[in-house]
């Protein structure tokens, strides 16, 4: 066999052509001939090595904050078996860890489905000529020269050149993408660099043939398919981090540098003031984990969690949780158009008919709409008879139904057929007689004819190409009357009507004899012309809507198709995508591109059209090189590898095929645009109250470990100080944990902030330790500190004037652990706005914040006045008279946020 010659298809070869080169011939091969190459090309087989589960657990280790919580795990573990009261402190550490570990093997484990469900879209069996004869064999044994039977139902096992074909119909929507069956042909294309769906001649594996027979020789199989290349892009493609996570990484790395700076210094201070080693070391480490956030992944895991269940409400599945806020931020959403900013239901529009022209509303398959006159609404019953007759055709001359189920309607049989039917349904519609014959559509003959029994003789209903249909006519209905025949004109209408990118049909019909009963070809002649009929996939009305407001959020909208070039421009115009005078960029130019011209052009270009699977991943790739955050739509399986390339990919749950699902961040469940939209308003405020969450967290972190260094460097100078820290450890790990659950969590079901679409998406590079966050994080760390320190100091004070009272010293800690939980409480009032007072929203728009605040309150007195609770905690019940000077801790954490949040709007404003 000779292989391809370079830069060719197989589509742009002869049949004889294609047989030579395969050293075969339309016999098939023999068997010998077909064992020898099945030993050179090996199985039709898609071949992908999976990581074992324990590798993939093991790699879920591979996190910084994680190898952090490790060692402090590992050393608070140690120091409970020296006698250490540190127990709770390591099972909670290793808690977090494992959980964490959890999430992550259970996410990661989704990205390797796509190229098993692949894998099974293979077919087991297929019917080929081996030895002269037919045969059935398992579709894994075919090779290249390999002669294959098609009919219609039969799915293609590998890649075809077909030489034969009668009426071939393919659908290849789990390739391309596109819903309607391509028209197959036997015939080369001279064209080169011509994607899946311009390749008529070409039968794909992994679709199938919806009527008619062909015949196809294998030219490709296994991982040298179509469906093989796709699969090899798809190993070849990494998920990229999203930036979500990659912000988090790089704050762990920020908090390691930042914790372990504080508890070296710490170390070193207790060392430079002659206190003892082993106290030195222990203190250093309840510093550590008095400043590690052991709880952080666990909230952002349940912020991501919450931000699921409220996206699933607008239709749009999660799959990945960090994909729950990336929405939030893309800068870019590259759509496909059939299904996703149209509804994939083709929709009759215009009509031409009796020298009028007629518009039609009502979008999709609903027959629900109004017919147009001029600028005025008319009954087409009331019309002249022409308007009717034309929509009475395209409704008998069909083989297509409407259906109902629960207000939601639906087409059974070809796209096109439906939209007549509707049409005509709009109109009132809805009888047919007795039909005695039909000449079915062929792609040779392009019309359909049917005959029918009517009052007053049998009419023949035509409905076809314009051109094919008038060549039948020789005369056109007009007001009534039968006219001469206006070919020109009817001609120059479908052009317009295509050049707006309609598909067209001609209607004509002819009464014959009642003693007629059979249709023949040569029946059709002397026709009488009624009209045409345009039809498209017209945009969803949420969809107009929804560009707009990408717009206002400052996301560019991308339409990205397999469609042709004029319908693209066409619906693009309509939805608002690009300017009228923007250039689409096709497949062709596409392939004739280097990855560095299409980065140059890929920021201007906001509508491709005949795209191939390499080219929706290239343009997704230029476009993150140009520094966006790009989100992917896609159904078919040639849009897997672009969708798992993307930020964040986009999978159709109603069209989708099972391989772009499981490839995808993101399921839509009914397959709209409008949805995304929707996806990323809860995206934006995923991030508020992730960053809310943040900025409240920290600071609990940081006012401790304050606290506790704060102790060690006033020891040598306040005795009190050098006898017992303000918090125990137990305290401090209480704190964290239980502020977390009842205080932090409760931020995330705050509602929705007012203009989240109305500004521009955040900067993928801003860093979540920025200003505000120092800031913020500083001054409620410091007050917080403070607090601690001034009331430990003073009641403690108290309990060693008279020498040293064990039971003083536990109940001013009591008293500084009371304290710090106010400063938390006083604090979460303000921190529900991170730019707003709190004197400016309702404080009873969160009931959550008001239920943490209640049960952190009376958890918290109960841990200091319930006698075992006592034991537990270390702590002890303080006298009343105490509390006037306790409760004014409230204040400082509110009101230090407050004069910050004031100060920076008077900056702002001079």
């Amino acid at each position: 066999m000779s292989a391809l010659p370079n830069g060719t298809g197989w589509y742009q070869l002869g049949a004889e052509k294609t047989f030579e080169l395969l050293a075969a011939d339309n016999t098939g091969l023999t068997s010998s001939e077909a064992k020898a190459r099945l030993e050179r090309y090996g199985y039709n087989e898609l071949k992908f090595k999976k990581r074992s589960p324990l590798v993939r657990f093991l790699l879920q280790f591979h996190n910084p904050l994680i190898y952090v919580l490790l060692v402090a795990g590992t050393i608070t573990g140690i120091l409970s078996l020296g006698g250490e009261d540190m127990v709770g402190d390591t099972v909670v550490i290793f808690g977090v860890v494992i959980l964490n570990v959890i999430i992550g093997f259970v996410q990661e484990g989704k990205g390797e489905a796509a190229i098993e469900a692949l894998q099974r879209m293979m077919v087991p069996e297929s019917t080929v000529l081996r030895d002269g004869k037919k045969q059935v064999i398992p579709a894994r044994e075919l090779v290249p020269g390999d002669v294959i039977l098609l009919e219609g139902g039969d799915k293609v096992p590998a890649d075809l050149r077909l030489f034969s074909v009668k009426n071939l119909h393919m659908d290849e929507a789990a390739l391309t993408g596109e819903s309607v069956p391509v028209t197959k042909v036997d015939s080369p294309i001279a064209r080169p660099n011509l994607p899946p769906g311009d390749q008529r001649c070409m039968a794909f594996s992994g679709t199938f043939a919806t009527q008619g027979r062909g015949t196809g020789i294998v030219v490709a199989t296994g991982e040298h398919s179509e469906f093989g290349r796709i699969a090899k892009l798809m190993k070849e493609t990494h998920k990229i981090t999203t930036p979500l996570m990659r912000k988090i990484a790089a704050f762990t790395r920020f908090l390691i540098f930042a914790v372990l700076a504080l508890a070296a210094v710490n170390f070193i201070l207790a060392v430079i003031f002659k206190y003892d080693l082993v106290y030195s070391f222990l203190a250093s480490v309840s510093l550590a984990v008095a400043a590690i956030p052991e709880m952080l992944p666990v909230i952002v895991a349940a912020i991501l969690a919450l931000a699921a269940v409220a996206m699933a409400k607008r239709n749009a599945l999660i799959r990945r949780l960090p994909a729950a806020e990336t929405l939030g931020c893309a800068t870019v959403i590259c759509s496909d158009k059939t299904g996703t900013l149209t509804k994939n239901q083709m929709t009759v529009v215009y009509i031409y008919s009796g020298g009028k022209h007629y518009k039609v509303s009502g979008v999709g398959y609903e027959p629900r709409g109004e017919f147009i006159l001029g600028n005025r609404g008319i009954n087409p019953t009331q019309q002249d008879q022409e308007l009717l007759k034309t929509l009475r055709a395209g409704y008998l001359c069909n083989n297509a139904a409407l259906t109902e189920d629960k207000a939601e309607y639906s087409i059974v049989g070809d796209p096109t057929e439906g939209a007549l039917v509707v049409s005509a349904t709009k109109a009132g519609i809805a009888k047919k007689p007795p039909r005695l014959d039909e000449i079915p559509f062929e792609s040779e003959q392009q019309y359909m004819a049917t005959l029918y029994e009517e009052q007053g003789g049998n009419v023949i209903y035509v409905k076809g190409s314009p051109e094919r249909v008038l060549r039948m006519c020789h005369h056109q209905l007009i007001d009534g009357s039968i006219e001469p025949l206006r070919s020109e004109e009817i001609l120059a209408r479908a052009d317009e009507m295509a050049g707006d990118a309609l598909r067209v049909l001609g209607m004509a019909y002819k009464t014959v004899p009642k003693e007629k009963k059979l249709l023949y070809s040569d029946d059709m002649r002397e026709l009488v012309f009624l009209g045409l009929q345009g039809m498209i996939d017209p945009p969803r009305e949420e969809s107009i809507e929804a560009v707009k407001k990408c717009k206002r959020a400052g996301i560019r909208p991308v339409m990205i198709t397999g469609d042709h070039v004029q319908t693209a421009k066409a619906i693009a115009q309509q939805l608002g995508i690009g300017g009228s005078g923007d250039k689409v960029l096709n497949g062709e130019e596409l392939s004739r591109m280097s990855d560095e011209e299409l980065y140059e052009v890929v920021d201007r270009v906001s509508v491709y059209a005949r795209v191939a699977p390499e080219h929706k991943l290239r343009i997704v790739k230029q476009l993150q090189r140009r520094g966006h955050i790009a989100a992917v739509t896609g159904d078919g399986v040639n849009d897997a590898p672009a969708l798992k390339a993307a930020d964040i990919g986009i999978a159709m749950g109603i069209t989708g095929t099972e391989v772009s699902k499981e490839a995808s961040d993101m399921v839509l469940a009914d397959d709209n645009f409008a949805s995304i939209v929707g996806a990323v308003e809860e995206g934006r405020h995923v991030w508020k109250n992730l960053q809310k969450a943040i900025l409240y967290t920290l600071p609990t972190n940081g006012g401790q470990a304050l606290l506790v260094i704060g102790a060690i460097l006033a020891a040598p100078f306040i005795t009190l100080f050098a006898l017992r820290l303000p918090l125990e450890p137990i305290q401090i790990l209480w704190v964290n944990l239980f502020d977390s659950v009842f205080l932090t969590l409760p931020l995330m079901m705050e509602p929705k902030e007012k203009g989240l679409l109305e500004s521009p998406p955040r900067s993928p590079k801003e860093k979540i330790a920025n200003r505000l966050f120092f800031t913020r994080v500083g001054l409620v760390s410091l007050v917080m500190a403070a607090t601690g320190f001034i009331v430990y100091w003073i009641y403690g004070h108290l309990a060693i004037s008279g020498g040293v009272n064990e039971l003083a010293l536990t109940r001013a800690q009591s008293a500084a652990f009371i304290s710090v939980v106010l400063v938390h409480v006083g604090f979460i009032v303000t921190a529900r706005s991170i730019t707003e007072s709190a004197f400016t929203f309702n404080p009873f728009s969160n009931k959550w914040v008001l239920w943490g605040i209640a049960i952190t309150i009376t958890t918290n007195l109960l841990i200091v006045y319930v006698p075992f609770l006592n034991t537990v905690f270390r702590t002890a019940p303080f006298p009343t008279e105490w509390w006037p000077l306790i409760i004014l801790a409230l204040l400082p954490g509110f009101l230090v946020v407050e004069l910050e949040k004031f100060l920076k709007k008077q900056f702002k404003r001079g």
